[in-house]
């Protein structure tokens, strides 16, 4: 980073004074930092604390006669390797998706032709609402990168969930992926969704319907992603196994949970569906341990999970510009993933034989097909981490615009 030029606007949230430690670690590596300070922002750290860490004055007024007198705002906004918006409110998604320019911030946002970062930060449901959703799909779309949101505790007391800032120092390692471009991080900019590992559907406080799926894959390819400097968030269902670096994990339970989560975290480029989500759930799980009696085995009622493939995939806004699942079978392995293709309406499927004799499900070794609407691709047998590996690949050359 050193000799670069980045430019931090800086919001109005509570998480802007994340960002007098973000100059700090943007200058440590040589960076020079130029700050803009939204009127908003200046309600949470003033111009002279962000002046004396950056070795020049903020900049707050987009009339201010000692810069605007030869276009200063044009100045800014192209004098520049990098603009980083941290924290990036609501409002300025919002200001930045609707093309305004009422502000020196906004002005500077929509005059530049340099790439952006922006790492959200808002309450989590005003990140959850659609319009905040439809707003950050718009940049998304525009080529804006964004960095987070994370789950974790917010300034109000009780509240906790997916709209935490991230931290300085992941903004700092995007803002590197960012500035790298595509060479050696064919992802860099992207934001890829992936789900991992199994279901539990409780059947009462102690039992659960669950799968043989160790979450192996679909970590690998959240590594994989995270790698080739992907903005990765991953919801994974109960494992055995760490969260990968580098990643922003999710963790749940049920399928209900998953689709939860997984709707919360989109826009995204690409969506990966790698989880063994539970077709069925108990309809009424009973709310005590269930106990042996002489009438013999309980009987249950099931219910239905809902689809989460066939959800985003067939989403009418939002959806993503790719979406991968996964079809874990134990006979007729092609023909069943072909008709999955069609009848989930996603673009790829991932197909492998899981039957017991593979050692597939909760092994280390996997032999996938890869089912689009070209033909089919059977790979060899290889370890999960080189499948994983060659997916990304796929995915960062169908993203980036080549031949699928």
């Amino acid at each position: 980073m050193t000799g670069k030029r980045i430019l931090l606007v800086i919001g109005g949230g509570i998480a802007a004074y994340k960002s007098l430690d973000l100059i700090r670690r943007l200058r440590e590596r040589g960076a020079a930092v130029r700050c803009i300070l939204t009127k908003a922002g200046q309600e949470f750290i003033t111009p002279l604390s962000v002046g004396a860490l950056c070795g020049e004055r903020a900049f707050t007024n987009l009339f201010d006669p000692q810069s605007e007198f030869d276009v200063g705002h044009i100045r800014l906004a192209r004098d520049t390797d990098l603009i980083i918006v941290a924290p990036a409110t609501a409002d300025l998604i919002a200001k930045m998706a609707g093309g305004h320019a009422d502000d020196l911030a906004s002005a500077v946002l929509l005059a530049t032709a340099k790439p952006i970062l922006i790492a959200p930060a808002m309450n989590p449901m005003m990140w959850q609402k659609a319009a905040t959703r439809r707003n950050v799909a718009q940049l998304v779309a525009d080529g804006v990168t964004l960095i987070g949101p994370n789950v974790g505790e917010m300034a109000e007391s009780g509240e906790a969930g997916l709209g935490r800032m991230a931290e300085p120092l992941e903004i700092v390692d995007a803002a590197l992926r960012v500035l790298a471009g595509a060479a050696g991080k064919p992802l860099a900019g992207k934001r890829i969704l992936i789900t991992s590992g199994p279901t539990h559907e409780p059947i009462d406080p102690i039992r659960y319907i669950a799968n043989r799926s160790s979450g192996k894959q679909g970590h690998a390819i959240a590594a994989a992603a995270a790698e080739a400097g992907a903005d990765v968030i991953l919801v994974s269902g109960p494992v055995n196994i760490p969260d990968p670096g580098g990643v922003t994990p999710v963790h749940v339970n049920t399928a209900r949970e998953m689709l939860e989560a997984v709707s919360k975290a989109l826009p995204a480029d690409a969506a990966i569906f790698a989880a063994a989500v539970a077709d069925w759930g108990i309809a009424s799980p009973n709310a005590q341990k269930i106990k042996k009696t002489k009438t013999g085995a309980p009987s249950f009622a099931l219910s239905e999970n809902p689809d989460i493939l066939a959800t985003v995939a067939k989403l009418k806004t939002g959806r993503p510009r790719l979406v991968v699942g996964f079809a874990a079978e134990t006979e007729t392995v092609i023909d069943h993933a072909k008709t999955k293709l069609k009848n989930k309406g996603c673009d790829w499927i991932v197909a492998n034989d899981v039957s017991p004799q593979t050692g597939v499900m909760g092994g280390d070794r996997n032999t996938v097909h890869l089912v689009t609407a070209e033909g089919v691709e059977s790979w060899p047998l290889q370890s999960k981490t080189d499948v994983a590996r060659h997916l990304i690949d796929r995915i960062a050359t169908a993203l980036n615009g080549s031949s699928q």
